[in-house]
C-alpha cells in the first residue's frame, strides 16, 4: 500500500528525519511512537503530501507522489488520504452529514452519493441519529467520530491519524481506538497512527518507535 523510502528533511539547520525507510501493506494497522520531536508527525505530514521531503521517495499504491503536480497531487490526496487529528476541525455552521460529505464533494461526487454514503458511515459508527446535529451539540466523543466518517467518506486507501484520542476522556478514548480496529476488521481499512498512548499503541498489528528522527524499531 505504502512505501517511504530514505526520508529525509530538515527545517534550516535542525534535521527532523535521517533517513526513513517504511513499508506498510492493505489492511494494516500501525502506530509510530516515540518522544516529542522525534519526527513522528513530519514523517505522517510527508506520507500524507501535507509536506515535502528534502530528499527520498514516497508511493502510495505505486504512485510515486513526489513526481505529481501540485493539481494532481491535490486530487490524489482527497481520494486516497484520509486524516483525522487530535482536534476534530469540524466546521462549526454546518451539520454532522454536511461536514462528513466535504471531501465527497470536493471530488465532485453528487450531493445524493455523498449523502447516501455519508449516512451509511454515520450508521457504522452509531451516529445516525446525530446527522442533523451541529458539532455544538455533539460530544466530544461524537466529535472525533464524524471526523473519521469525513476521514472515510473517499474510501481512502489509507487513513493517517495525529494523536485522534489525544483530546478525549479515557472512555472516549477507549471506544475510538476499538472503532479502529473494527473498521480494519470489517473493511480492511489502512491506518498509520502517531500517537502517545500506549494502549492505542498496542492494539496495533506493527507499533514502529521513533527517536531523534529515525525508526528505531520496526
Amino acid at each position: 500500500m505504502l512505501k517511504a523510502k530514505d526520508i529525509k528533511k530538515s527545517y534550516g539547520s535542525l534535521q527532523i528525519l535521517k533517513g526513513v525507510n517504511l513499508e506498510v501493506e492493505t489492511g494494516e494497522i500501525i502506530t509510530i511512537v516515540g518522544a516529542s520531536g522525534a519526527g513522528k508527525s513530519t514523517l505522517l505530514h510527508i506520507i500524507g503530501t501535507l509536506d515535502k521531503p528534502d530528499f527520498g521517495i514516497v508511493e502510495i499504491k505505486g504512485v510515486s507522489i513526489n513526481s505529481l503536480s501540485h493539481k494532481k497531487l491535490s486530487a490524489f490526496r482527497n481520494e486516497n488520504i484520509g486524516f483525522i487529528f487530535q482536534f476534530h476541525h469540524l466546521l462549526p455552521e454546518f451539520t454532522a452529514i454536511e461536514n462528513i460529505c466535504i471531501p465527497a464533494y470536493i471530488a465532485k461526487t453528487s450531493k445524493k452519493d455523498a449523502e447516501h454514503r455519508a449516512m451509511k458511515l454515520l450508521d457504522l459508527l452509531g451516529l445516525e441519529s446525530r446527522a442533523n446535529h451541529k458539532p455544538s451539540e455533539l460530544s466530544g466523543g461524537e466529535q472525533q467520530r464524524v471526523a473519521v466518517a469525513r476521514a472515510m467518506i473517499n474510501n481512502p486507501s489509507i487513513i493517517l491519524a495525529d494523536e485522534p484520542s489525544g483530546n478525549l476522556d479515557s472512555a472516549n478514548a477507549e471506544s475510538l481506538h476499538n472503532l479502529f480496529v473494527d473498521l480494519r476488521n470489517r473493511l480492511n481499512q489502512t491506518f498509520i497512527i502517531v500517537t502517545h498512548n500506549e494502549n492505542l499503541a498496542n492494539l496495533a498489528d506493527r507499533k514502529i518507535f521513533m527517536k531523534d528522527g529515525q525508526i528505531i524499531t520496526n
